[in-house]
Protein backbone atom coordinates (compact mmCIF):
# COMPACT_ATOMS: atom_id res chain seq x y z
CA UNK A 1 0.00 0.00 0.00
CA UNK A 2 2.76 2.61 1.15
CA UNK A 3 4.81 1.46 -2.05
CA UNK A 4 1.89 2.27 -4.84
CA UNK A 5 1.31 5.60 -2.52
CA UNK A 6 4.69 6.36 -2.80
CA UNK A 7 4.66 5.53 -6.98
CA UNK A 8 1.91 7.49 -7.38
CA UNK A 9 2.94 10.70 -5.72
CA UNK A 10 6.03 10.27 -7.82
CA UNK A 11 4.22 9.91 -10.79
CA UNK A 12 2.64 12.89 -10.23
CA UNK A 13 5.63 15.17 -9.35
CA UNK A 14 7.14 13.34 -13.01
CA UNK A 15 3.73 14.77 -14.97
CA UNK A 16 3.22 18.05 -12.81
CA UNK A 17 7.25 19.08 -13.37
CA UNK A 18 6.55 18.14 -17.21
CA UNK A 19 3.67 20.63 -17.62
CA UNK A 20 5.23 23.05 -15.93
CA UNK A 21 6.84 24.91 -19.22
CA UNK A 22 3.26 24.92 -21.03
CA UNK A 23 1.56 26.30 -18.34
CA UNK A 24 3.78 28.68 -18.14
CA UNK A 25 4.50 29.57 -21.18
CA UNK A 26 1.76 32.35 -21.86
CA UNK A 27 3.29 33.76 -18.42
CA UNK A 28 7.05 33.30 -19.61
CA UNK A 29 9.03 35.16 -22.33
CA UNK A 30 12.24 33.59 -23.40
CA UNK A 31 14.57 36.24 -25.25
CA UNK A 32 15.03 35.61 -28.66
CA UNK A 33 17.49 37.58 -29.86
CA UNK A 34 20.57 35.17 -28.31
CA UNK A 35 19.40 32.57 -30.26
CA UNK A 36 21.38 33.98 -33.87
CA UNK A 37 18.69 32.82 -35.74
CA UNK A 38 14.52 33.35 -36.23
CA UNK A 39 12.40 31.30 -34.22
CA UNK A 40 9.12 29.97 -35.49
CA UNK A 41 6.10 32.35 -35.64
CA UNK A 42 2.56 31.32 -34.04
CA UNK A 43 1.03 29.68 -36.80
CA UNK A 44 -2.37 31.19 -38.71
CA UNK A 45 -5.36 28.58 -38.52
CA UNK A 46 -5.90 30.07 -42.29
CA UNK A 47 -3.55 29.37 -44.81
CA UNK A 48 -2.45 32.26 -46.91
CA UNK A 49 -4.23 31.23 -50.21
CA UNK A 50 -7.61 31.14 -47.94
CA UNK A 51 -9.15 28.18 -46.65
CA UNK A 52 -7.78 26.40 -43.54
CA UNK A 53 -4.35 25.37 -42.60
CA UNK A 54 -3.86 21.96 -42.84
CA UNK A 55 -0.14 22.37 -41.36
CA UNK A 56 -1.42 24.17 -37.93
CA UNK A 57 -0.63 21.73 -35.71
CA UNK A 58 2.99 20.61 -37.41
CA UNK A 59 3.85 24.50 -37.13
CA UNK A 60 2.29 24.98 -33.58
CA UNK A 61 4.54 22.35 -32.47
CA UNK A 62 7.71 23.65 -34.13
CA UNK A 63 6.28 27.19 -32.54
CA UNK A 64 6.02 25.44 -29.12
CA UNK A 65 9.31 23.38 -29.16
CA UNK A 66 11.14 26.97 -29.42
CA UNK A 67 8.89 28.94 -27.31
CA UNK A 68 8.05 26.86 -24.34
CA UNK A 69 8.73 28.52 -20.14
CA UNK A 70 11.56 27.94 -19.65
CA UNK A 71 13.54 26.31 -22.33
CA UNK A 72 16.50 28.94 -22.40
CA UNK A 73 16.99 27.93 -18.93
CA UNK A 74 16.48 24.25 -19.70
CA UNK A 75 18.85 24.62 -22.73
CA UNK A 76 21.58 26.40 -20.66
CA UNK A 77 21.37 23.50 -17.56
CA UNK A 78 22.10 20.98 -20.59
CA UNK A 79 24.91 22.81 -21.80
CA UNK A 80 26.86 23.63 -18.88
CA UNK A 81 25.86 19.60 -17.65
CA UNK A 82 27.34 18.14 -20.89
CA UNK A 83 30.23 21.07 -21.15
CA UNK A 84 31.83 20.15 -17.62
CA UNK A 85 30.85 16.65 -17.18
CA UNK A 86 31.51 15.21 -20.79
CA UNK A 87 33.63 17.84 -22.40
CA UNK A 88 30.93 17.76 -25.51
CA UNK A 89 28.49 20.44 -26.47
CA UNK A 90 24.48 20.23 -26.42
CA UNK A 91 24.69 22.17 -29.85
CA UNK A 92 25.94 21.41 -33.41
CA UNK A 93 27.09 24.63 -34.05
CA UNK A 94 29.51 24.96 -31.37
CA UNK A 95 32.20 23.28 -30.21
CA UNK A 96 33.86 23.29 -26.68
CA UNK A 97 37.46 22.99 -26.55
CA UNK A 98 39.57 23.06 -23.89
CA UNK A 99 39.40 25.82 -21.02
CA UNK A 100 37.14 27.43 -21.54
CA UNK A 101 36.98 28.29 -25.38
CA UNK A 102 34.31 27.86 -27.84
CA UNK A 103 34.45 27.13 -31.48
CA UNK A 104 32.12 27.61 -34.47
CA UNK A 105 30.56 24.10 -35.63
CA UNK A 106 31.03 24.98 -39.16
CA UNK A 107 34.78 25.58 -39.43
CA UNK A 108 35.22 21.76 -38.56
CA UNK A 109 35.91 20.50 -42.08
CA UNK A 110 38.51 23.31 -42.43
CA UNK A 111 40.16 22.37 -39.30
CA UNK A 112 40.00 18.69 -40.05
CA UNK A 113 40.74 19.13 -43.87
CA UNK A 114 37.77 16.94 -44.89
CA UNK A 115 35.31 17.65 -47.61
CA UNK A 116 37.89 20.41 -49.52
CA UNK A 117 37.19 22.25 -52.33
CA UNK A 118 38.40 20.13 -55.45
CA UNK A 119 41.62 21.45 -57.51
CA UNK A 120 39.49 22.64 -59.95
CA UNK A 121 37.27 24.96 -58.02
CA UNK A 122 40.99 26.33 -56.39
CA UNK A 123 41.68 27.29 -60.20
CA UNK A 124 38.27 28.63 -60.30
CA UNK A 125 38.51 30.75 -56.98
CA UNK A 126 41.88 32.19 -58.04
CA UNK A 127 40.80 32.86 -61.46
CA UNK A 128 37.84 34.57 -60.54
CA UNK A 129 39.68 36.68 -58.16
CA UNK A 130 42.29 37.71 -61.07
CA UNK A 131 39.44 38.67 -63.05
CA UNK A 132 38.58 41.07 -60.69
CA UNK A 133 41.83 42.15 -60.03
CA UNK A 134 42.49 42.98 -63.72
CA UNK A 135 39.45 44.89 -63.52
CA UNK A 136 40.09 47.03 -61.14
CA UNK A 137 43.07 47.90 -61.72
CA UNK A 138 42.38 48.89 -65.01
CA UNK A 139 39.33 51.34 -64.05
CA UNK A 140 42.98 52.87 -62.07
CA UNK A 141 42.05 51.26 -58.24
CA UNK A 142 43.60 49.13 -56.04
CA UNK A 143 42.61 45.30 -55.72
CA UNK A 144 42.98 43.65 -52.19
CA UNK A 145 41.91 40.37 -50.92
CA UNK A 146 42.79 38.64 -47.88
CA UNK A 147 40.87 35.44 -46.07
CA UNK A 148 40.47 36.14 -42.24
CA UNK A 149 41.31 32.97 -40.75
CA UNK A 150 39.08 30.70 -38.60
CA UNK A 151 39.84 31.22 -35.02
CA UNK A 152 40.52 27.27 -34.77
CA UNK A 153 43.34 27.70 -37.62
CA UNK A 154 44.73 30.74 -35.40
CA UNK A 155 44.40 28.70 -32.08
CA UNK A 156 44.18 24.90 -32.78
CA UNK A 157 45.80 24.24 -29.44
CA UNK A 158 42.54 24.90 -27.52
CA UNK A 159 40.35 22.38 -29.87
CA UNK A 160 38.95 19.04 -28.66
CA UNK A 161 42.04 16.53 -28.24
CA UNK A 162 39.92 14.12 -29.99
CA UNK A 163 39.15 16.51 -33.77
CA UNK A 164 42.79 15.42 -35.31
CA UNK A 165 43.46 17.08 -38.34
CA UNK A 166 44.25 14.75 -41.84
CA UNK A 167 47.21 15.28 -43.68
CA UNK A 168 45.50 17.14 -45.90
CA UNK A 169 46.34 21.01 -46.74
CA UNK A 170 43.22 22.86 -46.09
CA UNK A 171 41.20 25.49 -48.37
CA UNK A 172 43.21 28.34 -47.40
CA UNK A 173 46.52 26.89 -47.50
CA UNK A 174 45.74 25.53 -50.89
CA UNK A 175 44.49 29.20 -52.26
CA UNK A 176 47.42 30.84 -50.83
CA UNK A 177 49.64 28.27 -52.63
CA UNK A 178 47.60 29.18 -56.18
CA UNK A 179 47.91 32.77 -55.70
CA UNK A 180 50.47 33.87 -53.08
CA UNK A 181 52.97 35.15 -55.82
CA UNK A 182 50.00 37.84 -56.86
CA UNK A 183 49.92 41.14 -55.57
CA UNK A 184 46.74 41.81 -54.81
CA UNK A 185 46.58 38.96 -51.91
CA UNK A 186 47.53 39.37 -48.53
CA UNK A 187 48.23 36.59 -46.56
CA UNK A 188 46.60 37.18 -43.39
CA UNK A 189 46.77 34.18 -41.13
CA UNK A 190 50.66 34.05 -41.83
CA UNK A 191 50.56 37.69 -40.16
CA UNK A 192 48.34 37.04 -37.57
CA UNK A 193 50.21 33.58 -36.76
CA UNK A 194 53.50 35.31 -36.73
CA UNK A 195 52.29 38.02 -34.57
CA UNK A 196 53.66 37.84 -30.95
CA UNK A 197 50.82 39.48 -29.08
CA UNK A 198 50.24 39.60 -25.09
CA UNK A 199 46.53 38.66 -25.19
CA UNK A 200 44.51 36.20 -27.42
CA UNK A 201 43.69 37.91 -30.97
CA UNK A 202 40.59 35.95 -30.77
CA UNK A 203 37.05 35.69 -28.16
CA UNK A 204 37.62 33.04 -26.25
CA UNK A 205 33.90 32.37 -26.70
CA UNK A 206 32.88 34.54 -29.89
CA UNK A 207 32.95 33.19 -33.55
CA UNK A 208 35.45 36.21 -34.38
CA UNK A 209 38.59 38.32 -33.46
CA UNK A 210 38.46 40.75 -30.77
CA UNK A 211 39.12 44.73 -30.94
CA UNK A 212 43.02 44.00 -31.05
CA UNK A 213 42.89 41.30 -33.47
CA UNK A 214 41.02 43.45 -35.85
CA UNK A 215 43.65 46.44 -35.06
CA UNK A 216 46.62 44.11 -36.16
CA UNK A 217 45.24 42.72 -38.86
CA UNK A 218 43.75 46.79 -39.81
CA UNK A 219 47.72 47.96 -39.18
CA UNK A 220 48.80 45.07 -41.56
CA UNK A 221 46.81 45.74 -44.42
CA UNK A 222 47.32 49.30 -44.67
CA UNK A 223 50.58 48.29 -44.47
CA UNK A 224 50.20 46.16 -47.76
CA UNK A 225 48.55 50.04 -49.25
CA UNK A 226 51.62 51.70 -47.91
CA UNK A 227 49.38 54.12 -45.64
CA UNK A 228 49.19 54.67 -42.12
CA UNK A 229 46.94 53.13 -39.65
CA UNK A 230 44.36 54.04 -36.85
CA UNK A 231 45.80 55.45 -33.79
CA UNK A 232 44.86 53.66 -30.39
CA UNK A 233 44.72 56.96 -27.97
CA UNK A 234 46.54 56.11 -24.91
CA UNK A 235 46.65 52.49 -25.14
CA UNK A 236 44.34 49.10 -24.83
CA UNK A 237 42.25 48.03 -21.51
CA UNK A 238 40.39 45.04 -21.27
CA UNK A 239 37.09 44.98 -20.12
CA UNK A 240 34.36 41.77 -19.90
CA UNK A 241 31.62 43.30 -22.07
CA UNK A 242 31.25 41.30 -24.98
CA UNK A 243 28.51 38.72 -25.17
CA UNK A 244 30.04 35.83 -27.13
CA UNK A 245 27.82 34.65 -30.06
CA UNK A 246 28.93 31.02 -29.49
CA UNK A 247 28.44 31.57 -25.74
CA UNK A 248 24.92 32.98 -25.94
CA UNK A 249 24.17 30.10 -28.29
CA UNK A 250 25.31 27.31 -25.77
CA UNK A 251 24.50 29.05 -22.27
CA UNK A 252 21.51 31.34 -23.82
CA UNK A 253 20.11 32.00 -19.77
CA UNK A 254 23.42 33.48 -18.99
CA UNK A 255 24.94 36.87 -19.71
CA UNK A 256 28.08 35.38 -20.49
CA UNK A 257 30.55 38.33 -21.07
CA UNK A 258 34.03 37.80 -22.40
CA UNK A 259 36.87 39.59 -22.69
CA UNK A 260 37.14 42.69 -24.90
CA UNK A 261 40.02 45.01 -25.55
CA UNK A 262 39.41 48.90 -25.85
CA UNK A 263 41.44 52.31 -26.11
CA UNK A 264 40.13 55.97 -25.59
CA UNK A 265 41.13 57.19 -29.32
CA UNK A 266 38.92 59.54 -30.66
CA UNK A 267 37.59 58.82 -34.11
CA UNK A 268 36.99 61.33 -36.69
CA UNK A 269 35.00 59.96 -39.35
CA UNK A 270 31.11 60.26 -39.65
CA UNK A 271 27.99 57.89 -40.98
CA UNK A 272 26.91 59.29 -43.89
CA UNK A 273 23.89 56.92 -44.40
CA UNK A 274 21.04 55.90 -41.97
CA UNK A 275 23.14 53.84 -39.38
CA UNK A 276 21.21 51.09 -37.17
CA UNK A 277 24.59 48.56 -36.49
CA UNK A 278 28.13 47.22 -37.73
CA UNK A 279 25.86 44.37 -39.09
CA UNK A 280 23.97 46.66 -41.94
CA UNK A 281 23.72 45.87 -45.39
CA UNK A 282 25.31 49.02 -45.87
CA UNK A 283 27.03 51.47 -44.38
CA UNK A 284 29.00 54.51 -45.97
CA UNK A 285 31.49 56.75 -43.60
CA UNK A 286 33.21 60.13 -44.23
CA UNK A 287 36.73 61.64 -42.53
CA UNK A 288 37.54 65.21 -44.09
CA UNK A 289 41.02 64.70 -42.14
CA UNK A 290 42.09 61.70 -44.22
CA UNK A 291 42.46 61.12 -47.78
CA UNK A 292 41.12 58.40 -50.82
CA UNK A 293 38.06 56.34 -51.45
CA UNK A 294 37.21 52.69 -50.11
CA UNK A 295 35.12 50.13 -51.12
CA UNK A 296 35.46 47.17 -48.78
CA UNK A 297 33.10 44.04 -49.36
CA UNK A 298 32.99 41.91 -45.80
CA UNK A 299 31.61 39.41 -43.47
CA UNK A 300 30.55 39.35 -39.66
CA UNK A 301 35.20 39.60 -39.33
CA UNK A 302 34.68 43.33 -41.02
CA UNK A 303 32.82 44.74 -38.39
CA UNK A 304 35.70 45.04 -35.76
CA UNK A 305 38.22 46.27 -38.38
CA UNK A 306 35.96 49.18 -39.67
CA UNK A 307 35.80 51.65 -37.76
CA UNK A 308 39.92 51.73 -38.02
CA UNK A 309 39.73 51.24 -41.90
CA UNK A 310 36.49 54.07 -41.92
CA UNK A 311 39.18 56.32 -39.86
CA UNK A 312 41.83 55.78 -42.88
CA UNK A 313 39.81 57.25 -45.90
CA UNK A 314 38.15 59.93 -46.76
CA UNK A 315 34.88 58.50 -47.81
CA UNK A 316 34.16 54.81 -47.46
CA UNK A 317 31.94 52.35 -47.89
CA UNK A 318 31.59 48.65 -46.45
CA UNK A 319 29.24 46.06 -48.25
CA UNK A 320 27.78 42.84 -47.02
CA UNK A 321 25.86 42.62 -49.85
CA UNK A 322 26.50 39.63 -52.72
CA UNK A 323 27.50 39.66 -55.93
CA UNK A 324 30.14 42.19 -55.45
CA UNK A 325 29.11 45.25 -57.51
CA UNK A 326 32.17 46.61 -58.79
CA UNK A 327 30.84 48.14 -61.84
CA UNK A 328 30.70 51.49 -59.99
CA UNK A 329 34.82 51.95 -59.01
CA UNK A 330 36.64 54.94 -59.86
CA UNK A 331 40.36 55.80 -60.37
CA UNK A 332 42.39 55.54 -57.29
CA UNK A 333 39.96 53.50 -55.19
CA UNK A 334 40.68 51.32 -53.00
CA UNK A 335 38.67 48.20 -53.08
CA UNK A 336 39.14 45.61 -50.85
CA UNK A 337 37.18 42.00 -50.11
CA UNK A 338 36.96 40.22 -47.14
CA UNK A 339 35.68 36.95 -46.71
CA UNK A 340 36.12 34.30 -43.60
CA UNK A 341 38.10 31.02 -44.13
CA UNK A 342 34.78 28.91 -43.73
CA UNK A 343 33.47 30.73 -46.53
CA UNK A 344 35.80 30.94 -49.38
CA UNK A 345 33.55 28.21 -51.93
CA UNK A 346 30.93 31.59 -51.73
CA UNK A 347 33.27 32.80 -54.56
CA UNK A 348 32.24 30.11 -56.96
CA UNK A 349 28.57 31.09 -56.68
CA UNK A 350 28.09 34.03 -58.28
CA UNK A 351 29.75 36.43 -60.84
CA UNK A 352 30.95 40.28 -59.49
CA UNK A 353 28.69 42.44 -61.18
CA UNK A 354 31.48 44.31 -63.88
CA UNK A 355 31.50 44.70 -67.13
CA UNK A 356 34.12 41.37 -68.20
CA UNK A 357 37.42 42.56 -69.65
CA UNK A 358 37.52 41.66 -72.99
CA UNK A 359 40.13 39.11 -74.65
CA UNK A 360 41.06 37.02 -77.28
CA UNK A 361 41.54 33.64 -79.04
CA UNK A 362 44.50 32.79 -80.93
CA UNK A 363 44.23 29.33 -80.81
CA UNK A 364 42.21 28.47 -83.81
CA UNK A 365 42.35 24.83 -83.61
CA UNK A 366 39.79 23.86 -81.07
CA UNK A 367 37.38 21.43 -81.07
CA UNK A 368 33.99 21.49 -81.33
CA UNK A 369 31.86 19.55 -78.35
CA UNK A 370 27.85 18.87 -78.61
CA UNK A 371 25.64 21.39 -76.65
CA UNK A 372 23.01 19.48 -76.22
CA UNK A 373 23.63 18.44 -72.49
CA UNK A 374 24.73 22.14 -71.25
CA UNK A 375 22.92 25.33 -70.23
CA UNK A 376 23.20 29.15 -71.13
CA UNK A 377 20.70 32.15 -70.57
CA UNK A 378 20.92 35.40 -71.04
CA UNK A 379 18.98 38.84 -68.95
CA UNK A 380 18.85 42.05 -68.80
CA UNK A 381 20.70 42.56 -65.29
CA UNK A 382 22.24 45.78 -63.72
CA UNK A 383 22.23 47.52 -66.68
CA UNK A 384 24.58 45.01 -68.72
CA UNK A 385 23.26 41.67 -70.57
CA UNK A 386 24.03 38.68 -68.11
CA UNK A 387 24.74 35.70 -69.71
CA UNK A 388 25.53 32.20 -67.44
CA UNK A 389 25.34 28.78 -67.08
CA UNK A 390 27.26 25.35 -67.60
CA UNK A 391 29.17 22.96 -69.65
CA UNK A 392 29.72 19.47 -69.55
CA UNK A 393 32.66 17.41 -68.89
CA UNK A 394 34.12 16.40 -72.08
CA UNK A 395 34.79 20.57 -72.48
CA UNK A 396 38.04 20.37 -69.43
CA UNK A 397 41.46 18.16 -69.17
CA UNK A 398 42.29 19.47 -65.76
CA UNK A 399 41.77 22.08 -63.25
CA UNK A 400 43.68 25.26 -64.66
CA UNK A 401 41.31 26.59 -67.44
CA UNK A 402 39.52 29.57 -69.15
CA UNK A 403 36.00 30.67 -69.98
CA UNK A 404 35.80 32.93 -73.36
CA UNK A 405 32.80 33.92 -74.75
CA UNK A 406 32.14 35.04 -77.88
CA UNK A 407 29.35 37.60 -79.28
CA UNK A 408 29.06 40.50 -81.75
CA UNK A 409 32.55 39.96 -82.85
CA UNK A 410 34.22 40.46 -79.67
CA UNK A 411 35.50 38.10 -77.01
CA UNK A 412 34.91 38.17 -72.90
CA UNK A 413 36.41 36.22 -70.41
CA UNK A 414 34.22 34.90 -68.04
CA UNK A 415 33.61 34.48 -64.08
CA UNK A 416 33.91 30.32 -63.46
CA UNK A 417 30.54 30.58 -61.48
CA UNK A 418 27.54 28.26 -60.76
CA UNK A 419 24.70 31.55 -60.58
CA UNK A 420 23.21 29.30 -58.05
CA UNK A 421 20.24 31.60 -57.38
CA UNK A 422 19.44 31.93 -61.12
CA UNK A 423 19.68 28.32 -62.05
CA UNK A 424 17.63 26.91 -58.75
CA UNK A 425 16.06 23.96 -61.13
CA UNK A 426 19.74 22.61 -61.77
CA UNK A 427 22.43 20.25 -59.60
CA UNK A 428 25.28 22.40 -58.88
CA UNK A 429 28.24 21.96 -60.73
CA UNK A 430 31.66 23.39 -60.43
CA UNK A 431 32.06 23.65 -64.70
CA UNK A 432 29.81 27.03 -64.80
CA UNK A 433 30.39 30.05 -65.98
CA UNK A 434 29.09 33.96 -66.02
CA UNK A 435 29.57 37.21 -67.03
CA UNK A 436 28.44 40.72 -67.76
CA UNK A 437 28.47 42.05 -70.70
CA UNK A 438 27.84 45.70 -72.42
CA UNK A 439 24.40 46.22 -72.73
CA UNK A 440 23.79 47.04 -76.24
CA UNK A 441 25.60 43.16 -76.82
CA UNK A 442 23.33 40.80 -79.65
CA UNK A 443 23.48 37.64 -77.40
CA UNK A 444 21.21 35.40 -79.89
CA UNK A 445 24.44 33.85 -80.73
CA UNK A 446 26.91 32.67 -78.50
CA UNK A 447 30.23 30.95 -78.78
CA UNK A 448 32.06 29.46 -75.64
CA UNK A 449 35.49 28.58 -75.51
CA UNK A 450 36.81 26.66 -72.65
CA UNK A 451 40.81 27.32 -72.90
CA UNK A 452 42.81 24.14 -71.06
CA UNK A 453 46.05 24.31 -69.62
CA UNK A 454 47.46 22.04 -71.43
CA UNK A 455 46.61 24.53 -74.83
CA UNK A 456 43.62 22.12 -75.49
CA UNK A 457 40.52 24.43 -76.71
CA UNK A 458 37.14 23.27 -76.57
CA UNK A 459 34.20 25.13 -77.71
CA UNK A 460 29.92 25.00 -78.42
CA UNK A 461 27.61 27.17 -79.63
CA UNK A 462 24.45 28.74 -78.43
CA UNK A 463 21.38 30.09 -80.40
CA UNK A 464 19.33 31.69 -78.35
Amino acid sequence: MKKNIFYRIYTDAFFGLCLVPAVCTPFVKNDASKEKRQLAEFPSVKAEEGGINFDFFDEFESYFSEHFAFRQQLVNADGRLKSALTATSADDDVIVGKDGWLYYGETINDFLRLDTLSEMEIGSIASNLRIMEKYCTEKGAEFIFFAAPNKNTVYPENMPYNYVPSDNESNLERLTAEISEDDFYFDMKSALMGLESPTPLYHKTDTHWNNFGAYAAHTMLMNKLGRGSCGTGSGWHIEYDRLGDLAAMLYPAEDAKDMQLHNDYEYSYEYTSRFRGLDDISITTSNPHSKGNLLMYRDSYGEAILPYMAEMFETAEFSRAVPYRLDNVNSDDTVIIELVERNLGNLLKSAAVMEAPECEITDTAAEYADSSKAVIKSIDNNGMKHIYGFLTEEFFDNSRYRIIAECDGKCYEAFQCFEENLLEEYEYTNRGFAAYLPAETNTDNIRITVLNENGRAVYTDFNN
